[in-house]
């Protein structure tokens, strides 16, 4: 029974990658260019630390925004205004098998990712952002071909939450002209319309799918995509090895997003790169930032996977 369920796994990831993967006029492998200072995280002091200054933020849910928000020492990390951090946010020697010379990642798990003492019995998540978009002074323009990195430990499948659905992202916020219209509602009056700028989410969702028999053997985790051209998410690989990943967006002058992944902590290649997106049907105009979000099934007493990451880097082609 299992191998049929593989096979007809594997062919419809298969389908879905080549749907995700349109020919590109530009693609741009992320890490291509120079690493900006002052952004992302190598993690390697050892006196890195994050201050909550709870209790966080439920803004999402009930309209509470408890400030001051959390935040790291060196002022690169900051909790996420709309759904707070994740409840466990600290420094852990690096896992085996990751990048040459690092005695430090950052690891994030949480419990109470709606309400603390309102469980809502359904998926809920938290986010840490990195703090690019401040700290720079400015959102980066596609015009410069930015690109974020990151390494990704995934741990051994019988260490997850048992829990069918999404568990982690890594996403990004960006910036996309879109055109509004007013008026026009009456034989007498005209309508018209203006561009502005508009803030929108997309990213890679880590999704969890454990063997319903309990065999940890056949539990598989699966890599969407946020979104495709009509705003949808899109499956696009099946990630049935854990220990690290490494993940990574970049974002061309022609406004498309490209996707890319590998199941180790070697540099990103052209042949990693699993879609390729007008988000939303949009062109983006500007990376403001990325962040980390870590699910739970916010039932006030299990916790979720243990997510450990790992040198993310923003970096300009251009």
């Amino acid at each position: 029974m299992f191998l049929p369920r593989v096979l007809l796994t594997l062919t419809l990831l298969t389908v879905s990658v080549c749907a995700a993967r349109p020919a590109a006029a530009q693609v741009l492998v992320p890490g291509t260019g120079k690493p900006l200072a002052g952004v992302g995280d190598d993690f390697e002091d050892a006196t890195w630390e994050y201050v909550p200054n709870n209790p966080k933020s439920t803004e999402e849910n009930n309209k509470v925004s408890n400030m001051p928000i959390g935040e790291s020492k060196n002022g690169r990390w900051y909790e996420g205004g709309k759904r707070g951090h994740p409840d466990i946010v600290r420094r852990v020697p690096t896992p085996e098998g990751g990048l040459e010379g690092s005695q430090g990642a950052l690891l994030m798990r949480t419990v109470f990712s709606g309400v603390r003492g309102r469980p809502s019995h359904h998926m809920q998540q938290d986010d840490l952002i990195a703090d690019v978009n401040y700290k720079l002074g400015a959102a980066i323009p596609v015009s410069r071909a930015p690109s974020v990195v990151t390494r990704v430990y995934l741990p051994p499948f019988k260490d997850w939450e048992r829990r069918a659905g999404s568990s982690f992202a890594f996403r990004a916020s960006t910036e996309s002209y879109t055109t509004k219209r007013s008026g026009g509602g009456s034989l007498f009056s005209k309508s018209s319309s203006s561009r502005s700028l508009e803030t929108y989410w997309l990213g890679m969702f880590i999704d969890f799918r454990p063997d319903p028999s309990g065999d940890h053997f056949k539990d598989v985790a699966i890599l969407r995509i946020r979104a495709d051209g009509s705003g949808q998410d899109v499956p696009v690989l099946t990630m049935n090895r854990t220990g690290w990943w490494t993940l990574g967006m970049s974002f061309t002058p022609d406004g498309q997003v490209h996707y890319f992944a590998r199941p180790d902590i070697k540099d990103l290649t052209a042949e990693n790169r699993v879609a390729s997106q007008y988000c939303y049907g949009l062109r983006t105009e500007t990376l403001k930032t990325f962040f980390y979000c870590v699910c739970s099934g916010d039932d006030g007493r299990t916790w979720s996977t243990e997510w450990i990451v790992d040198d993310p880097k923003v970096y300009v082609a251009r």
